[in-house]
């Protein structure tokens, strides 16, 4: 296997996992530079990742989203819901502002403590169901906080899950929420990503379709055995991840 196919695969299992697990992708991204002395993906190769996870999240949530577009009272909530992350994400797009607070000592701080705030939130009494309790007040709460996931180490879906933890929500329709709001994020995230590598006039070649490909797979299985894990166990062993994660960070740092 080239290096090239190997960075290939190495992205897709980070975008794969991290993107619906509550964990940093930016954190992994940092240990991935190390090891391949500085690498960092074109514009085009993460279009190519986000593409993969957005295609394996409407697969696997189909049936779900047809039903959703009979039923406007859900449909409404959920744009309700995306919306404050599209609006400021927009916002840190054009001004570069991501970027400019993506570096490691910022990274590892978030890893920490929006690790130790999910173990709290782990611990909330359950109340509420997905088709029972979501209403605006708790959609457009869980949207405001999304935007916390601009900060890099947050982990949007880590962020989603500690929210609607907060508010009763149980583990499972609380990973389920943090899914269905992926959607639009990723969507955003693709078609930026996609203009961006226009203008850079980037070429699409087998590893870039080999991205989507390897993406959409690891994806897929991330979130059909997270969900399954959310029913049977507490979220405290990415607590414990994140913690770790977070100490080799802080060694690179002050060491």
């Amino acid at each position: 296997m080239s290096l090239i196919y190997l960075q290939t695969l190495i992205l897709s299992l980070i975008q794969g996992i991290s993107e619906f697990i509550p964990v940093s992708s930016s954190a992994h991204l940092v240990f991935f530079s190390e090891i391949f002395n500085g690498y960092k993906s074109s514009v085009l190769m993460d279009a190519s990742l986000h593409l993969g996870s957005l295609i394996a999240i409407i697969h696997y949530f189909l049936r779900d989203l047809i039903n959703f577009s009979n039923n406007k009272k859900i449909l409404n909530l959920l744009v309700i819901g995306s919306l404050p992350l599209i609006i400021v994400g927009y916002f840190f797009y054009e001004y570069n502002i991501y970027e400019n607070l993506r570096n490691i000592e910022i990274i590892a701080w978030s890893t920490l403590f929006f690790g130790i705030l999910l173990f709290f939130s782990d611990k909330v009494v359950v109340s509420k169901s997905f088709e029972e309790d979501l209403n605006l007040k708790n959609i457009f709460t869980i949207g405001l906080v999304q935007i916390i996931a601009l900060i890099p180490g947050a982990s949007r879906a880590g962020i989603v899950i500690t929210g609607s933890r907060f508010l009763n929500f149980n583990r499972y329709d609380a990973a389920k929420i943090s899914f269905i709001l992926s959607i639009p994020a990723l969507l955003g995230a693709s078609i930026l990503t996609l203009k961006d590598s226009f203008v850079k006039e980037e070429m699409i070649s087998s590893n870039i379709i080999l991205g989507i490909v390897f993406s959409y797979v690891f994806s897929y299985l991330t979130i059909k055995y997270f969900l399954i894990y959310t029913k049977n166990f507490s979220l405290n062993i990415f607590v414990i991840y994140r913690i770790f994660l977070s100490l080799i960070l802080f060694y690179f740092i002050y060491f």
